[in-house]
């Protein structure tokens, strides 16, 4: 299937989506790419590697993770994307729920807003539909801090389809066209294990006819279907499962580990 990459770009999937976290606190490589010579370079390794969008986050979702403010998450960002868009011919992800935020890293040459958040603060769906930017749209049963306190179960897999539904058709009435979607069914984003296990293996059923973006890298439910596994030979077996069940993009930490699995 194309995947929309933003600026009217496509590329045939699978695509192997690298995670840029420039934050201190996320949950398994916070503090590693703080300094922007550092993130830049590991951002060209993974592009090496075999990564064909590099995506950038400068503020940390895991579970209980407290929010920080537009300003701190700008700090993070901007310096890194000033030096790495100019620097890398793949395209650029920022990984945000703030309509701010977005709107900056837009004008410094972003090409995709991934948003955890499903485009639902003030003004980010009119930000992306005057964009010529490509968007993620994930489900996040609650918010960061509380999601699970009562996540979501495996009789709730409706729950996931409906509020995508629903997001993709206040997405394409605010202007945003549909070949400028891809879903993600949120793995890990306040759901039970079991739950996760099942939208890793079919995770298409829940995204209709759009391009799918799977992210289970190094996620505690990974723990338990393969327990005792390498956490990276976890996420990129992980990887391979959910292409074969429909994902378009992947999203991982370890590149090179998921490109030997899923390209030979």
């Amino acid at each position: 299937m194309k995947v929309p990459c933003g600026r009217g770009s496509s590329r045939d999937g699978p695509l192997i989506m690298g995670i840029l976290n420039v934050t201190p606190d996320s949950f398994s490589d916070g503090g590693s790419w703080t300094d922007v010579r550092t993130a830049v370079r590991h951002a060209l390794d993974m592009v090496d590697q075999g990564a064909d969008i590099i995506d950038v986050g400068g503020e940390s979702t895991r579970p209980y993770s407290d929010p920080v403010g537009a300003d701190e998450e700008l700090s993070r960002l901007v310096p890194v994307l000033r030096d790495l868009i100019p620097s890398v011919d793949v395209p650029v992800s920022v990984d945000t729920m703030k309509t701010r935020v977005a709107e900056v890293c837009l004008g410094l040459g972003a090409d995709i807003v991934n948003d955890v958040y499903g485009l639902r603060d003030p003004g980010m769906l009119e930000l992306c539909a005057g964009s010529d930017a490509a968007v993620v749209i994930m489900h996040m049963e609650g918010m960061p801090d509380t999601m699970q306190d009562n996540p979501l179960d495996t009789g709730d897999a409706d729950v996931v389809r409906r509020f995508l539904e629903e997001r993709v058709a206040v997405a394409e009435a605010a202007g945003i066209r549909r070949d400028r979607m891809i879903l993600d069914p949120g793995m890990g984003f306040g759901k039970i294990s079991a739950l996760n296990r099942m939208i890793l293996g079919d995770c298409r059923s829940l995204c209709g006819d759009l391009p799918v973006l799977a992210g289970s890298s190094r996620k505690r439910f990974l723990s338990d279907m393969f327990p005792g596994m390498d956490r990276d030979d976890a996420s990129a077996e992980a990887a391979r499962i959910s292409v074969a069940g429909g994902a378009d993009v992947v999203r991982v930490h370890d590149v090179a580990r998921t490109a030997e699995l899923i390209r030979g």
